[in-house]
């Protein structure tokens, strides 16, 4: 829906007059005029074939209170032509509630752009039937419906391929505020997505706050029933006149305007940009800096008030290597600035790591425990860690400690040794060559090795490995490298191990 719906139901408030209905309509036409370009209108009528739809022991009995409103208001459906040609008229457009499939046959015959299906109606499955047959798009209420009968008509629709919108309502002629139960618009959005949601409203026309918070909840379709009263026509309880039809809509659009864009980050002001930079803290050197030099946490400090054009906080992140320019020269405690840098944003290649890693565990079937941590270790750059590297998942870390390390297809992680660890590693997928002091072992699914504490140790696999590593309690200060000058800093990146991501690996 590309503008939110207002659709005003009109039921028997033309009185059974076509000139009582066309002033109405014309009424509302006035009305709506300086909100068309916000919002799209359509008029509502009911539809039934009072001849079969009353039974034949009721006809003449005005002691049923429904039988006689619908005797006195009755019109021909040539009288319902001439306010639908009104309707047409006035740039509305048309929607009919049928209570009977004759009433379907006549909308459909007179080309009504929705069918609204009534809350009374909305399991009538023989009606439902009739009018999925026309393919003409809906909107129902579902007002006093369970779960399971929403669930199954939205289903009944989906299945023909039925254009179906959702209305919360309630049955209330009026509604009370505390029955109005606006967070079920909630609900259905959350349990029917891609489903407009709507709210049919039965409060008292003077009360602006359901709209309000409706807008809010994010309804784009809304309905009211209106009328015009006279000396001798008295509106009931929930029936809009048409100074309340416009202060309705006003109140619509000061929400709309209130609430902002949906369904999409809204994009901030450059005054607002401005004035947040302004608190935030910028990246000051903590030494002189060198031209080429990458910027690593000991080489700058953070501090307030940040300058214009300076490299700020905002912009540390983890995916984010950070180069000075060859030409520049930094003194200390001045500040970095941004044209002073090139920033190298890692993340759609931790994105791809991550993935690849993912993959393998797939393979592996390892479980993996939702919230866990995955260390990226790359000792020469995340773009050398399909060279060397490997990827570590915590899993936990006590008195015994258990990690998951993933090594790629032809990478090596460097030698080194533990004085206060010693560790197992069990083979889960794929092969795994194991450099134990010099010594070269090969290893595959099922096969277990032990590391003892100071044992200089590296791995290396040609295929892919997954293999699971016990060990007693890791310290993060206890591995120790037998050349590791030329290690990048920072070396590792973390990433957690999201619902998402497991559910993508087991699909």
């Amino acid at each position: 829906m590309i503008k939110p719906l207002f659709i005003f139901e009109i039921a028997n408030n033309h009185q059974g007059s076509v000139e009582h209905g066309i002033e109405i309509i014309r009424s509302l036409s006035d009305v709506c005029q300086v909100f068309r370009n916000k919002f799209d209108f359509a008029i509502k009528f009911q539809y039934r074939n009072l001849d079969t739809f009353i039974h034949p022991a009721y006809q003449g009995n005005i002691n049923v209170k429904n039988v006689k409103r619908f005797k006195e208001t009755r019109l021909s459906q040539g009288q319902f032509l001439l306010l639908l040609q009104e309707v047409r008229n006035c740039g509305f457009q048309a929607i009919c509630t049928p209570f009977d499939e004759d009433s379907v046959i006549y909308i459909q015959e007179q080309n009504y752009d929705y069918i609204k299906i009534a809350s009374c109606s909305f399991t009538d499955w023989p009606l439902l039937e009739k009018i999925a047959s026309t393919k003409i798009p809906v909107i129902a209420s579902g007002a006093g419906s369970s779960l399971d009968e929403v669930k199954r008509v939205v289903s009944f629709f989906e299945h023909r391929g039925i254009y179906l919108a959702l209305m919360h309502c309630i049955a209330e002629y009026p509604t009370p505020n505390e029955d109005l139960q606006l967070n079920q618009i909630d609900f259905y959005r959350k349990n029917f997505p891609g489903h407009d949601i709507g709210f049919s409203t039965h409060e008292d026309p003077k009360n602006m706050d359901p709209i309000k918070i409706a807008v809010a909840k994010g309804a784009v379709i809304f309905e009211k029933h209106v009328g015009i009263a006279t000396d001798t026509i008295v509106l009931n309880g929930y029936s809009a006149n048409m100074i309340q039809v416009k202060n309705w809509l006003i109140e619509a659009e000061r929400a709309y305007e209130i609430c902002g864009i949906s369904g999409q980050r809204y994009s901030p002001k450059e005054k607002e940009i401005q004035d947040l930079q302004a608190l935030q803290r910028g990246v000051f050197a903590n030494d002189k800096l060198f031209g080429g030099e990458k910027l690593s946490n000991e080489q700058f400090y953070l501090a307030f008030p940040s300058q214009s054009g300076q490299l700020l906080a905002q912009d540390l992140s983890k995916y984010n290597n950070i180069q000075l320019k060859n030409n520049v020269c930094i003194s200390k405690n001045s500040p970095i600035l941004k044209n002073d840098v090139i920033i190298q944003n890692n993340s759609e290649n931790i994105r791809k790591i991550v993935k690849d890693v993912m993959k393998l565990l797939k393979k592996s079937n390892e479980v993996i425990p939702s919230g866990s941590l995955c260390e990226l270790s790359h000792h020469f750059g995340i773009e050398r860690i399909y060279e060397t590297g490997v990827a570590m998942i915590g899993c936990v870390n006590r008195e015994y400690c258990k990690k998951i390390l993933v090594v790629f297809p032809g990478q090596s992680h460097p030698m080194h040794y533990h004085k206060r660890k010693e560790e197992t590693f069990i083979v889960i997928y794929g092969e795994v060559d194991v450099n134990m002091d010099g010594n070269i072992y090969n290893y595959h699914r099922g096969d277990a090795v032990v590391v003892e504490r100071g044992v200089k140790h590296c791995f290396s696999s040609k295929t892919g490995c997954v293999f699971e590593e016990i060990s007693t309690t890791h310290y993060k200060d206890d591995s120790f490298y037998e050349s590791d000058e030329n290690f990048v800093t920072p070396r590792k990146t973390t990433v957690y191990i999201t619902d998402v991501m497991l559910r993508e690996m087991d699909e």
